[in-house]
């Protein structure tokens, strides 16, 4: 049987990653910090996956799966020197946490075996994830290890939407997560230095910035267009079902969307065709009208520092539009309105960090938050810092 290292036992880890190799005939070994889940990964060899969907609930059962602390360095770096694959799922924020135990784990495979090169996948959702993984993996390596040849570093698109977790049914079971019927991972097809694994569910693509881009710029930003809208006209709303069912919602989030595959298609000519954004942002519209998931406008639309960020799912895409001369007019609505998103979850609370981007936009005003979180020029971007303006 062959063996994935899997970094990160949370949602996504469990629900996708690992159930699309466990499924395929691989042992799926877990590191991760929470000693609860480890332990009953251990205990149980197994867990279960709950797809929710309008037709119903169904269950798969996900085998062959045990766990390690990912802070017990020793037994991280044995089970990584003989690893068929590695994967990681743990957030752009920690991935420069574990860099350094994956890297003693490529001097131990080095020893044994000197010229068996290891893929890494990278389920991340993170633009130029293999570059920036490079770049601070060769920090501890040595300058005579050949990274180039002995490291796959495999890029994703995680399409994958998975709901929260109702804290009762964790309690019963800590290892149960939910997830959409969607089952598909795209992934980079030239980040692999052995035969690509025979898996089903994997979508090799040649390209794999552009369907990064489109997973940010299409799906997250549909998100985005429809929690931000939603709460601004019909703030008592509470679910994305509720807010996608309502006419002008899905407008408003499906003219952003086709706005941003009309900038991708300019931006990765030849990748994509019309027929087949319109088809996929259709569906995913579909997708997120799922009642069954019970996905919040609050869980949707919070984390504004980051949602609002450079290179994310708003901001980025406005750029290229720029640059292209494009119609952008919606996806700047979007901007505006997540300004002033202020939704809490059931409980009635925000995440500190949303308290705090609220304050920060209150005090310091529109042109603050473009040039210090969207990292917006002033001059070249003059246009947007006068359009926004003029709504705020």
């Amino acid at each position: 049987m062959k063996k994935l290292v899997l970094f990160g036992a949370g949602k996504i880890g469990r629900s996708f990653i690992a159930q699309l190799f466990s499924r395929s005939g691989y042992e799926v070994v877990f590191a991760d910090i929470n000693k609860d889940v480890i332990n009953a990964l251990n205990e149980k060899g197994e867990y279960k996956v709950v797809v929710k969907s309008e037709k119903g609930d169904s269950v798969i059962v996900v085998k062959n799966v045990r766990g390690i602390l990912s802070t017990n360095t020793d037994t991280v770096t044995e089970e990584l020197s003989n690893a068929d694959l590695v994967a990681t799922s743990v957030g752009p924020n920690v991935i420069p946490r574990i860099i350094p135990i994956i890297t003693e784990g490529l001097r131990l495979r080095f020893k044994i075996s000197p010229k068996e090169p290891l893929d890494i996948i990278l389920a991340e959702n993170l633009r130029d994830a293999a570059q920036i993984v490079k770049k601070e993996m060769k920090k501890y390596l040595p300058d005579s290890y050949d990274i180039d040849n002995l490291v796959g570093l495999v890029e994703t698109s995680i399409g994958k939407m998975v709901p929260i977790i109702p804290d009762e049914v964790i309690a019963r079971d800590p290892l149960i997560v939910y997830a959409e019927p969607y089952n598909t991972l795209i992934i980079d097809k030239k980040g692999f230095k052995n035969p690509l694994p025979d898996v089903e569910g994997l979508a090799f693509k040649e390209n794999m910035a552009a369907w990064v881009d489109r997973k940010s710029f299409i799906h997250n930003l549909g998100h985005a267009a429809a929690a931000y809208y939603s709460y601004s006209h019909y703030p008592d709303l509470i679910y994305l079902y509720e807010a996608i069912n309502k006419k002008d919602v899905k407008i408003f989030a499906r003219e952003t969307m086709l706005q941003s595959a009309s900038v991708l298609m300019r931006h990765y000519p030849g990748e994509f065709t019309e027929k087949a954004l319109i088809e996929h942002i259709d569906d995913l519209l579909y997708r997120f009208s799922n009642k069954a998931l019970g996905d919040t406008i609050f869980r949707v639309g919070q984390d504004l520092f980051r949602k609002l960020g450079p290179e994310d799912r708003i901001t980025g895409v406005l750029k290229l539009a720029v640059k292209y001369k494009l119609p952008y007019d919606k996806i700047l609505q979007t901007l505006k309105y997540a300004m002033k998103f202020k939704a809490s979850d059931q409980s009635g609370n925000r995440s500190e960090n949303d308290i705090k981007f609220s304050t920060l936009f209150e005090k310091e005003g529109t042109d603050y938050i473009l040039e210090n979180i969207c990292m917006l020029d002033r001059k070249k971007y003059s246009e947007i810092y006068k359009e926004i303006a003029s709504e705020i």
